[in-house]
């Protein structure tokens, strides 16, 4: 095997490999410190974990493209498995428009307005389940994006269990085509089906989100057809990354019991809590972009065409952007973390996920005497997102 690739340094690791997943630090480790980019051979694919090349390349979207696809699948070359989405898929200027009315759909003043009602909810949920031993993947991050989101939209209260599933291949779909991929494919063929129909009009009840989407579509700014598309970016894109970063947040919180007193005494400490999981252990771990002219970095030299996976978890960790990088530290200023993205493309509905993740902690916060962990947590298998499949935990309730 070749030591360099266009002057970049060829690694033979495997990201997307049981062992790749199964020991995801050191994986980001030697992406990041290989080089400003290196090449994986076994993908035929370029990579960065550094932090400021991370943000040079999600910024620059004239040279690293989002149309061609976020994974690894040149999908101008090949055919995905759904239709691109028309704003995390799509450049400008076509992208403008799209990502202007998500904006407003997901504006502070519509987010403080859901606040009470996502605040009332995690309260009733964490009164209901703690108070002995559960399972806090399940039973906490996961029930609670998955009730207050689809309420928001208008989604109606079946077929819900389609979600996951659906979103579980979305995400396996931007890694390679392994058995990974090809189970949730398998496992999801009715979420398909759901989802096609939930994106409708006609299925969301009419004082939700997803109706005031369409609501574009009557001032004639968008068509039908594109309201359904950005409706189904809630789906695809809002819903496993809030789950997984709050298993993160609880798990964080279970390992420190130093993190957890000041939280529980200062509950409006979660915000912060929620930030520095962002930082120290983001859900989503990569997205693609690919080149659209040459770019060069030091002595490498990346071809138009090119896949460059920006690799946000290792960015994260940097040493040369954040001092004592794999401490988990309260106090830290965690501006600039990379686990929305960045540029053009951010996360268009970070304030959303900080609020879920927000409500659900101050509610464990104002009820909750203690949190541990009582086994050894399960790993989530996927592709392209990082969390637990099993966290087991004993949550006591407050006196």
């Amino acid at each position: 095997m070749p030591t360099t690739h266009m002057g970049a340094a060829v690694l033979s690791i495997d990201p997307f490999s049981e062992e790749g997943l199964e020991n995801a630090l050191e994986i980001d480790d030697a992406i990041r410190e290989s080089g400003e980019v290196v090449y994986l051979e076994k993908y035929g694919t370029w990579f960065t974990g550094r932090h400021s090349v991370v943000e040079d390349v999600m910024r620059d979207y004239e040279t690293f493209e989002s149309g061609a696809g976020t994974g690894l699948t040149n999908t101008r070359l090949e055919e995905n498995w759904r239709k691109p989405s028309v704003i995390l898929e799509n450049n400008p200027p076509s992208h403008t428009k799209y990502r202007r009315i998500m904006t407003s759909i997901l504006s502070q003043r519509v987010v403080r307005r859901l606040r009470a009602s996502f605040q009332a909810d995690a309260d009733a949920l964490v009164s209901r389940v703690i108070g002995g031993e559960l399972n806090a993947a399940k039973d906490l991050a996961e029930a609670y994006p998955l009730h207050v989101l689809p309420n928001a939209l208008g989604f109606h209260e079946e077929g819900r269990r389609h979600l996951l599933p659906y979103s579980n291949l979305n995400f396996n779909a931007a890694g390679p085509r392994n058995e990974r991929y090809r189970r949730a494919a398998e496992e999801s063929r009715e979420a398909s089906e759901f989802v096609a129909w939930q994106m409708r009009r006609e299925a969301l009840d009419e004082e939700g989100l997803g109706q005031t989407i369409y609501g574009f579509v009557d001032e004639g700014e968008i068509t039908e057809e594109d309201a359904g598309m950005l409706v189904r970016t809630f789906l695809s894109a809002g819903i496993d990354t809030t789950v997984f970063g709050i298993q993160f947040a609880l798990r964080h919180l279970a390992d420190q019991p130093g993190v957890w007193e000041r939280l529980r005494g200062d509950p409006s400490l979660a915000r912060q809590v929620f930030e520095e999981t962002l930082r120290f252990t983001p859900s989503s771990p990569f997205i693609g972009r690919t080149t659209t002219r040459e770019a060069a970095f030091g002595e490498a030299v990346i071809p138009a065409g090119q896949k460059v996976v920006v690799a946000l978890a290792a960015a994260n960790r940097d040493p040369r952007r954040w001092d004592r990088p794999n401490d988990f530290d309260l106090d830290r200023d965690t501006s600039g973390h990379l686990a929305f993205g960045t540029g053009v493309h951010g996360c268009v509905g970070q304030m959303m996920a900080r609020m879920e993740a927000t409500c659900l902690l101050t509610a464990l916060a104002q009820q909750a005497e203690s949190i541990e962990l009582i086994g050894e947590p399960e790993i989530f298998y996927s592709n392209w997102l990082r969390g637990f499949e099993n966290l087991p935990m004993r949550i006591t309730r407050a006196a």
